[in-house]
């Protein structure tokens, strides 16, 4: 891929993506405090300026055009470049690197933590070159449906710098296996030892291997034959080789029953465990079955894939050892385990809730299915190897949910741009109006989530891809969401009529893959700043940049929208007010992670801090 890389950074792309990492990166090392200097004011673009000093021991200056905004304080770069200035040259800044190595000294991390961080950028400036290159090369994609749109956004977090780093990634698995590119493929099958895998199952199903039998079909009888084959073949080398090893790990001959069928991505496959599980294999613990069965398209997180032979047939979300944005997208035991018996409780919330059921419409993606190997058993070095490496959960498909006449997108393709620069939502708001088609997004979008926190205690991370707008002839009508097994946040000092589900927690060790993987928190504040964060400060932001942008629409008409939508919930649900000031949706400030700094950052702690929440500057004030 030499020549395909050279070709990348000579290409009027890479300039393009450089552009937009650097006002990211900028913008979030400004908003995080990680560099403290300058204070970007409100109210109007202006210029200013970051010190550094070059290798040589040279004063420079990048300078920029920013603002502060209403959102959250957010920063924002104009579409301005950035320039760099010396005493003897001023021109654009066109090195990521040296920026970084000339601000140095002002970053509160090590050289290695920034070398790794820089990494991370530079992976993302050639992953989206590619990208953006490859997608001027098509014709307009034609989305017509939920699944392709998964396919159409190739954009990305609009926040965090290292928005497509995909570290692990070659710019030929990129191509093979990122979603932008539309691949498709089948999985790798893999049989596990019944006591070496554990099983999580929705208590709408009944067996674990049934659901497999309805997801393989006639593949299954396929793999049970070669899962025989390789099993007659060791027993039999038994007679000839005096190695109990290779007796499959039991007492007497192994039978086909006694193991489970598992899902493979055939990336994880070929660069993971048939290295990571070379000695499973040997011994007969994991058999390789092939690649076969359904043929499935990645969506936008990458890990979770489409099946595209049978669209009803459920979503499975594979680990794969890669770091992107944030964190790694393994999927740990704990996290697969809890999976159905999160979604079983949040089904069961809904569905006896009449409001959210018959009144809102609100769709809940279970997981319905999940397994992970059985790592803990192996030595402490050989278990961080494989720790959440090998396992998959299965989710219900949107399809069978909607009705005659809904289409659904994801909720960041709201944001979304055609090629020739129209955004995708302007029909829609042209036929029914700015106001009325707005008001109508923030009603469905945001009653559901609040309803959840206030009547159930319950806060969703509903980010990005994570909430589906449903709309009927481009009216938004109704969400759907999904991703909860590591995605939800609850108190179990706030009791509820259902109880909470038993969860697995997760291991000590975990906290060097992710720190802020819980479910279960003390303060409600905690719960409340959850949901906020994701849908307010990520999602509702988003838009409220973008509406201004295309639509005029100003980010204080906005929020104004958005409080009243809230306002208007709590009038009508006066028995709830306990709760209302319990988790107080229009504190001065609430709480949300630092993205960039979480990259550099050593240690332990959370990389939180609090921030200006624009619910409050707008709240109605009630009448006693």
């Amino acid at each position: 891929m030499n020549g395909l890389t050279a070709a990348l950074v000579r290409s009027e792309e890479w300039i393009m993506v450089r552009r937009r990492i650097f006002r990211q990166l900028v913008e979030s090392f400004l908003y995080e405090q990680i560099l403290s200097e300058p204070v970007i004011g409100p109210y109007a673009e202006a210029e200013y300026t970051l010190q550094g000093e070059t290798e040589t021991g040279e004063k420079v200056e990048y300078t920029f055009w920013a603002v502060r905004k209403e959102s959250f304080d957010r920063i924002r770069l104009s579409d301005k470049p950035i320039m760099r200035v010396t005493s003897k040259n001023r021109a654009e800044a066109d090195s990521i690197p040296r920026f970084l190595l000339e601000m140095a000294a002002h970053i509160p991390t090590s050289e290695a933590q920034l070398g790794q961080f820089m990494d991370e950028l530079q992976q993302t400036h050639l992953k989206d070159t590619l990208s953006v290159r490859w997608r001027a090369g098509q014709p307009e994609p034609r989305v017509s449906e939920y699944d392709e749109w998964e396919s159409a956004l190739i954009e990305g977090h609009p926040y965090h710098p290292c928005y497509k780093s995909r570290v692990g990634f070659t710019l030929s698995d990129n191509e093979a296996y990122g979603p932008e590119f539309g691949p498709e493929f089948k999985l790798v099958w893999i049989a596990v030892k019944q006591n070496a895998a554990q099983i999580s199952i929705s208590s709408s199903l009944d067996m674990y291997a049934e659901f497999i039998h309805n997801e393989l079909g006639q593949e299954l009888q396929t793999f049970k034959l070669i899962l025989q084959e390789v099993i007659s073949s060791a027993n039999l080398k038994l007679n000839s080789v005096a190695d109990a090893e290779v007796k499959l790990n039991t007492d007497g001959d192994a039978s086909v029953d006694e193991y489970v069928f598992v899902p493979v991505h055939p990336w994880q496959w070929e660069r993971i465990i048939s290295v990571a599980c070379a000695e499973q294999l040997r011994t007969g613990e994991i058999v390789y079955l092939g690649q076969a069965g359904d043929t499935y398209r990645p969506q936008q997180s990458i890990r979770t894939l489409t099946n595209v032979s049978h669209r009803d047939k459920p979503y499975v979300k594979l680990p794969l050892n890669m770091v992107n944005t944030s964190s790694g997208r393994i999927l740990a035991q704990h996290t697969i385990m809890n999976a159905a018996r999160i979604s079983d409780w949040l089904g069961r919330v809904v569905a006896e809730d009449s409001f959210l059921q018959d009144e809102l419409g609100l769709i809940v993606l279970k997981e319905i299915a999940g397994v992970s190997y059985h790592h803990q058993k192996l030595p402490n070095m050989l278990e961080q190897k494989i720790y959440g490496s090998l396992g998959a959960i299965w989710r219900e498909s949107l399809h069978p949910r909607l009705m005659a006449g809904e289409e659904a997108l994801p909720f960041n393709a709201l944001c979304h741009l055609d090629q020739q620069g129209t955004p995708v939502i302007k029909p829609w708001i042209n036929e029914y109006g700015l106001d009325r088609w707005t008001r109508q997004l923030l009603n469905i979008a945001v009653v559901p989530l609040i309803h959840l926190l206030y009547a159930h205690g319950a806060a969703l991370e509903s980010h990005a891809q994570n909430m589906i707008i449903v709309l009927k002839e481009g009216w938004p009508s109704r969400i759907a969401l999904k991703d909860f097994h590591d995605g939800i946040r609850y108190c179990q000092s706030i009791p509820h009529p259902f109880g909470y589900p038993e969860i697995e927690y997760p291991p000590a060790n975990h906290q060097r893959v992710n720190r802020n993987s819980f479910v279960e928190k003390e303060d409600p504040s905690e719960v409340k700043d959850f949901m906020l964060d994701a849908l307010l400060f990520i999602n509702l932001t988003e838009v409220a940049f973008f509406l201004e942008k295309h639509f005029d629409l100003s980010e204080k008409q906005w929020w104004r929208m958005a409080t009243e939508v809230i306002f208007n919930y709590q009038e009508r649900f006066p028995e709830l007010q306990a709760r209302f000031e319990q988790f107080d949706v229009f504190a001065p400030e609430i709480e949300v992670e630092q993205l960039t700094r979480r990259r550099i950052h050593e240690g332990p702690g959370d990389c939180v801090h609090r921030v200006s929440n624009p619910l409050h500057v707008y709240r109605p004030v009630r009448q006693n």
